[in-house]
């Protein structure tokens, strides 16, 4: 399906449909166009604000201003980023240096919370030493108006965001939505001051100080969970499993790995169980073929090695039933793989691996223990040698 045919109008903004949105070249114009737009609107809101606000008083209306001020720092970051992210793998980043849009969000975060600080403190100022704030209606149509370009920024960032792939973009639409409701709040208070004569101009500038922390931490959580190597998520998990096994060679997957080096840069590993009877120049050529698959139809740089495994021993075949039972009685979310019987004739070893999820309360050694307990009860002359494995397990 063509990329542009589903894409929101917002984003054709800065994308032609000639335009691919993989192309590190393409996402860096778009994200330094989508940047420039964002300085422009940024400084005529930031001016507007602090002018008004520094006439009438107005604590939230200053504060609202200087916050659109380091949206523009947050923007200039966000262009310097995609630049980054442009540049080609060379000899000291030979993966490529597109994570530099997750330090550009990184830093984007940090800045929102610099920002939601100063606001509490000034705010804090403010109920100590309190000042009567002057009602004007400049304020309000300048307020009215921060409100509508911010929803504009909100929606051509996020559209934006979506078409790219892009941390950067969806961070500052976060942003962006968080200035919406941070301004429109202060266009409440003024609006209630005016009217009720309440002073709540410094209140409301602690609660928009803590919305717009909490927007800075959701970033900032988000992006460091990229950066120290975030799971897949299960559709692409299952898109690379389903192309391996299409194959009519593949009897099988297991420790498939996943690595993401930046939006569209994928690396994975996974190990292909083939029948043991399948040659040696046979299998390396599946190898090849699945690699180049994967390399020429996928965004996904994709390793494979080959696990032979001996499918036409009905004895093996028996046994290897019999211990997935036992593991999955030991817990239903455990996976066997790699099953292969080594020993002589009195004594024999089932060797095999244990994927674990993550999120499964039993210890490793408890769960290597219980096996090899249960596999001695069905037979005294076998024992079991498992490697267990932590992993997401879908």
């Amino acid at each position: 399906m063509n990329p542009y045919t589903s894409m929101p109008f917002l984003a054709n903004m800065f994308i032609k449909k000639s335009d691919d949105p993989t192309d590190p070249a393409v996402r860096a114009r778009c994200g330094r166009n989508a940047g420039i737009l964002g300085i422009v609107l940024n400084t005529l809101l930031a001016a507007g604000k602090i002018a008004v606000g520094a006439v009438s008083g107005a604590i939230s209306v200053t504060a609202d201003g200087l916050n659109n001020l380091t949206d523009c720092g947050s923007n200039v970051v966000s262009v310097i980023g995609f630049k980054m992210s442009e540049k080609p793998a060379d000899k000291e980043h030979p993966f490529g240096h597109r994570r530099a849009e997750s330090v550009a969000s990184l830093l984007i975060a940090v800045i929102i919370l610099v920002v939601a600080v100063e606001l509490v403190v000034q705010s804090a100022e403010k109920i100590f030493s309190p000042a009567e704030t002057d009602f004007s209606w400049l304020l309000i149509g300048v307020l009215a108006a921060s409100v509508l370009v911010k929803l504009f920024m909100f929606f051509y960032n996020r559209s934006l965001g979506n078409a790219l792939s892009s941390e950067t973009l969806k961070a500052t639409a976060a942003d962006s939505i968080s200035d919406v409701i941070a301004t429109a709040a202060v266009l409440i208070s003024a609006i209630v001051c005016r009217f009720t004569h309440l002073e709540t101009d410094a209140y409301l500038g602690i609660v928009v100080a803590l919305f717009i922390a909490f927007t800075g931490f959701s970033i900032l959580k988000e992006t460091i969970s990229s950066l120290l190597g975030k799971a897949p998520d299960a559709e692409t998990v299952h898109a690379i499993e389903a192309r391996v096994m299409a194959f009519k060679e593949v009897r099988g997957l297991h420790d498939l790995t996943v690595h993401n080096y930046g939006q569209n840069k994928l690396y994975a590993t996974v190990h292909v169980e083939v029948d043991s009877g399948m040659g040696l120049t046979a299998a390396h050529d599946l190898a090849d073929r699945i690699e180049k698959d994967f390399s020429e139809n996928t965004d996904v740089a994709l390793t494979v090695h080959i696990d032979p495994l001996v499918y036409d021993d009905p004895e093996l075949n028996r046994l290897r039933d019999e211990v997935m039972c036992i593991v999955k009685n030991v817990d239903e979310t455990l996976r066997m793989h790699d099953f292969r019987l080594v020993g002589g004739e009195t004594h024999k070893n089932l060797v095999f691996d244990v994927a674990v999820p993550f999120e499964c309360k039993l210890a490793d050694a408890e769960i290597a223990a219980q096996i090899r307990t249960r596999v001695q009860l069905l037979d005294g002359n076998y024992d079991a040698v498992s490697t267990i494995e932590r992993q997401n397990i879908d």
